[in-house]
């Protein structure tokens, strides 16, 4: 049986956590996509079009939205297992009976909070400047929630592998940066050579932005339930190792 008892007040805690600095986790990264979408959407609206009738602008916000997303879930749950571990409070979670189960649910559901709150901002500044379009809306639910829990359940691996914020750097300047920016955020992966076309095919983030995308304009680079298979096992399998770790005590336990 699954035990989630306590699950709500360390959930409560890691919410509290990000939102007490809501400047520096919040509308940090939402003036950022915006930036982005300043600079990307001037030098290139009127030059590329990517969906037929859709302008480039419009392409761009939802993989700025996503990608918003996408980070914020990971650095949410990275960075507070790391902090705890540096200043020696995750010893008092180590005493309390809570079950992996209960830690993974309050650390992988605070994730998602920030991520989509963060997605949520990023779209309300930049919906300004394109109208939004709403053709598919489930899949947006679907994918936003699918991949920010799996960046959330990322971060909890990284946090627990990372003894320091440099390791932890490392992790997202290395594997999560590259994915993101390889995942089709500014351009369709059509576009790239036959190679790296191949080479996008295998990163899990382009479904997850491709998979986004087909909610707001009903058309993607490749079919939506693909994207939800490699997105769905995705999550599936870095959930499993997630709670692995914490059931085991990785790193967590002398």
């Amino acid at each position: 049986m699954i035990r989630l008892a306590g699950a709500r007040t360390l959930f409560y805690k890691e919410v509290l956590r990000f939102w007490k600095v809501g400047f520096q986790t919040v509308a940090a990264p939402v003036l950022t996509a915006m930036m982005y979408l300043l600079i990307f959407g001037h030098v290139m609206q009127g030059r590329v079009e990517v969906f037929p009738g859709v302008g480039y602008t419009s392409f761009l916000i939802p993989g700025l939205v996503m990608m918003s997303v996408l980070q914020n879930s990971f650095a949410n749950s990275s960075s507070s297992l790391v902090q705890s571990k540096i200043t020696g409070n995750l010893v008092f979670l180590l005493l309390s009976p809570l079950s992996h189960w209960a830690w993974f649910a309050a650390y992988v559901g605070a994730s998602m909070v920030r991520g989509l709150v963060v997605g949520l901002g990023v779209f309300g500044v930049t919906v300004w400047f394109a109208p939004p379009s709403f053709a598919q809306p489930l899949w947006i639910v679907i994918f936003m929630v699918l991949g920010s829990g799996m960046l959330g359940a990322l971060g909890v691996i990284a946090g627990l592998w990372a003894d320091k914020f440099d390791q932890m750097a490392g992790f997202q300047n290395f594997i999560i940066m590259p994915m993101t920016f390889l995942s089709g955020v500014f351009y369709s992966v059509h576009s790239l050579p036959p190679f790296w076309l191949q080479v996008s095919h295998l990163n899990p983030f382009f479904y997850m932005i491709d998979g986004f995308r087909r909610g707001f304009f009903g058309t993607s680079d490749v079919s939506p339930w693909i994207s939800l298979g490699v997105v769905g096992g995705s999550f599936v399998l870095v959930s499993a190792v997630a709670l692995h770790l914490l059931r085991t005590g990785y790193k967590l336990r002398p």
